[in-house]
């Protein structure tokens, strides 16, 4: 069977081809079709199931293009895998939502509907938990809609200090020196936002804070974006601790991946716990992301 598919601009055949021809070879490889370009057409020919599924994949990549998206593998795979599961349609959902800039001039967006659904969460709840495995933008997407609210008087970036096999005593330095390294990734994604100047400038001022979460007791939070990262570490004390340090006009995002708790066996994840107790709370999001919505090294998705 042979399905055209008609392409009015060059430049849309040479982005959906990619660099020598591997976005279109991995489309045949996946869909075991033949694709060429003849003459302002695109020619799928093979089973008419494959070519069927090969040309909605073509079509979904091509809306991608005309919103301005240059088509990676990632986009690729991705697309791959909302036209088996029947989903092809929804890849018009993927609109044109930068949530900010970072400070090298790269836009940051969602990349899979999962990953839209949860900034959206992020910018409607007060309360917003994201759970998926690694690699699926929980983190990051979450501290950048951070530095895109800076109506917001301070940022506050904190996680459990549990050790995945090691004890923190161990460590050389003050209390700060042995905590930096379980906040890195929040410092590494916020950096990425705001430059370090920036960083730096707000940190001073007290715009910015980065602590363990055991400096969260005892406070009120009023007026700021809250991140919990790492959340499937905190225990069911320090997770109604957390949420009840909220303030007015403060908005509170938890993440987290309930397949690596670090915590001894006998203790139960205060993650679990949350979303089970806050399940429908007017104003509390729950958003579940899958390896689909991994957008690291096609590897990563692989080994999970």
């Amino acid at each position: 069977m042979e399905q055209r598919i008609g392409i009015e601009r060059m430049e849309e055949a040479i982005n959906l081809f990619g660099s020598f021809d591997e976005n279109i070879r991995l489309l045949e490889s996946e869909f075991q079709v033949t694709v060429v370009n003849r003459g302002g057409e695109l020619v799928i020919s093979g089973e008419p199931e494959n070519v069927m599924l090969a040309e909605k994949a073509v079509q979904a990549l091509l809306t991608l293009s005309a919103k301005g998206e240059s088509i990676s593998e990632q986009h690729v795979r991705y697309v791959v895998g909302l036209c088996r599961s029947g989903q092809s349609e929804r890849i018009g959902e993927l609109t044109q939502d930068v949530i900010c800039i970072t400070s090298k001039g790269r836009p940051v967006k969602p990349k899979t509907i999962g990953q839209k659904q949860y900034v959206d969460a992020i910018l409607k709840d007060t309360v917003t938990i994201g759970v998926g495995p690694a690699g699926t933008g929980k983190t990051y997407l979450a501290v950048a809609a951070a530095g895109a609210a800076f109506r917001v008087n301070r940022i506050i970036l904190t996680r459990p200090a549990v050790e995945a096999g090691e004890r923190l005593g161990f460590l050389p330095g003050d209390l700060q020196s042995k905590v930096d390294p379980y906040l890195r990734p929040l410092y590494d994604a916020l950096f990425d936002m705001l430059g370090a100047e920036t960083y730096q400038k707000y940190l001073e001022r007290g715009n910015i804070e980065v602590a363990p979460l055991a400096y969260m007791r005892g406070r009120t939070l009023d007026d700021s974006f809250i991140i919990l990262d790492e959340a499937q570490n905190t225990s069911r004390e320090q997770m109604k601790m957390f949420l009840t340090r909220m303030g007015f006009g403060s908005r509170v995002v938890i993440t987290g991946d309930i397949t690596q708790i670090d915590l001894p066996g006998d203790k139960p994840s205060g993650l679990k716990e949350a979303m089970k107790v806050l399940k429908g709370v007017e104003g509390v999001s729950i958003c579940q992301l899958g390896k689909a919505d991994g957008v690291r090294h096609v590897m990563v998705q692989r080994i999970i």
